[in-house]
Parts: C-alpha cells; structure tokens; sequence
C-alpha cells in the first residue's frame, strides 16, 4: 500500500516537473496593434495566429493586445510592457530621434524595427474640371490641405517644399478636416484635397461615386524629400479601387507605413521566428485586407528609421532581402 502510494507521488511530482520545464520553455509574447475595428488588430492577431501554429517548434506564445496606437506602442514597448507593437513610421522616426512626444525623454536608443506593414498614401485628389494631374498643377487652385495639426497638412507642407510650390503665395488654402473634404470638392467649394490614408477608403469612395468627375494627382519628383525624410516612401494608389475615378493607370506617390517595432532587449530568436513566419507566409498574409494586395516583400523593408532587430536581419540575410 505504503509502496503503491510512493509511487503515485512520484508520478504525480514528476508530471508536475514536466509541466513546469514546458512551461518555463514557452515565452509569451504580446504585440500591441490598434482599435479593434481598425485595420491593425486583426493584421497582429494574423501573425500571432502564424507564430502560434508552430508554438512546439519556437516555444513562442503570442497574443494581441488592442492599444491607442503609435505612441502608446512605441511606449509600451521600451518600457517592457509589450514585445512588439504597430507604429507609424514618422512615430517610429521621432521616437528614435528624441521629438515630438519624446522630446523630455531623449532619444529612444532601444526601439527596433522588424518591418513595414501598411502603406498610408499622401492621396491628392481634384475635380476633372480644375485640369491637375500632377501636384506641380496645382497652382492657382482651392485646395483644401486639413486641420491645423493633422499629419495629412504636414505630409502636404512636405510635399510642397519637394516641388517648389508656397502654398500662401501659390495657392487658396482651407484647412478643414480631410474626412469632410470629399463633400467639399463635390460641392464646388475646392478644387482639389490631401488625405493620408490607407486604401480602400470610404471617404475617398464617397468622393469618386459624386456627379462631379475627380481624378487622382500625381505627386512625383520627391527624392530629395524621401532622402531627407527617412520615414517616408514611395507608394502609389491602385485606382482599380475606385471604378469613378477619371484614372486609366495607377498613380504615384508617396507616404508613411505602419511598422512592426520592437525592443533590442527582445531575444533574437524571437524576433526572428516573427520575421520568419510573416515572410514564409506572405500569400496569406496578403489576403488580410485589400490594401495589402500591393505589398512586396522589399516595400515591407523600406519605411524603417529605426535600426532593424538583429534577429529579423539574420531571416532577411538568408532570404537574400538584405
């Protein structure tokens, strides 16, 4: 009797000690995305679902966490909080230089990237009758550039500079909320408006499907400005998303993408089975949203103004990206 429960014991403690060696083999891992109903939750919850079929394999547990975004990521993430988080490239950009929101704290020397995910496009559009195509045209127009204080105004100011144009001297300027713009040109009141944004866009559906005829304008000639403003990219907006717009051909131009960040104090293996399975996965993850239709491996390591973690640089230096 004495024996038989020795034995039980034993058997218990040792599946107990399994338990725990397993458990202490499984790093848990969570990335930071966005609203829920937003583009970013899901995408993050798409790559935790890649890492997590293979958890045997990694040892590696994701899980997603809905955030305020950029800012709170880029926090959150230096502070250990999360492992990995969704951030704006021009977010990306100020944290690692000590700006804006990180002015106080100084640079953030920790903060990496692994890639590029969603393209947000400088998307200029004008009525057929104000006869732009290209932003060099614009002269002369009513253009509507966004609220005081909108990343859409200062993508714009930027874009400006890049082709000469004082939008005071050269231009009518309104700034109201690029959400509202769309109604504006279909009424007459603007010739043409700036939104940065991802496509598909309902705002912008809704300023193609109106009786007056808009078309897409080029924003081309922006070298100079990708080169002195690492956080940008060239891009372009597939027009086969709007059958109304006047466009035969996709149209250039240029924005910021949301990235993948992370710490370096995140291990490399880890950093490096995200990577690996986003890429060894990418037909799929393509087929996450619309907008992700255009994605090339190589745009989703552009954009990046953070240094790359050492543990994504060693998949893309077997991948022959880098």
């Amino acid at each position: 009797m004495k024996k038989g429960l020795f034995c039980s014991i034993a058997l218990a403690a040792g599946m107990l000690m399994s338990v725990t060696v397993a458990q202490a083999k499984t790093q848990f891992v969570t990335i930071g995305t966005g609203g829920i109903t937003g583009v970013y939750y899901p995408t993050g919850g798409a790559i935790a679902k890649m890492v997590n079929k293979k958890k045997k394999e990694y040892g590696i547990r994701a899980t997603v966490e809905s955030t305020g975004g950029s800012v709170f990521n880029i926090n959150a993430v230096m502070n250990g909080d999360l492992e990995f988080g969704v951030a704006q490239s021009d977010r990306q950009f100020q944290a690692i230089k000590g700006l804006a929101e990180w002015k106080d704290k100084g640079p953030q020397e920790d903060l990496q990237a692994v890639f590029s995910i969603y393209p947000e496009a400088v998307t200029l559009m004008a009525a057929v009758d104000a006869g732009a195509h290209d932003i060099v045209e614009l002269k002369g127009k009513r253009v509507n550039i966004g609220n005081p204080g909108s990343g859409h105004r200062q993508n714009a100011q930027d874009a400006f500079v890049a082709v000469n144009i004082d939008p005071e001297k050269d231009l009518t300027v309104e700034g109201i909320k690029a959400s509202e713009a769309p109604s504006l040109l279909q009424d007459g009141r603007i010739d043409a408006f700036f939104y940065t944004v991802g496509h598909p866009n309902g705002a912008i559906k809704e300023a193609t499907s109106g009786a007056r005829k808009v078309r897409f304008v080029s924003i081309n000639h922006v070298d100079e400005l990708l080169a002195s403003h690492p956080y940008y990219a060239k891009t372009f907006i597939p027009v086969a998303m709007y059958p109304g717009a006047q466009n035969e051909k996709d149209v250039p131009t240029f924005g910021v993408k949301a990235t993948l960040i992370t710490s370096a104090k995140v291990p490399d293996e880890v950093v490096y089975a995200i990577t690996k399975e986003v890429f060894e996965n990418f037909e799929e993850f393509k087929k996450l949203h619309p907008a992700y239709s255009t994605l090339t491996k190589e745009a989703m390591l552009e954009g990046l103004s953070a240094p790359i973690h050492p543990g994504a640089m060693k998949y893309y230096k077997e991948a022959g990206l880098k």
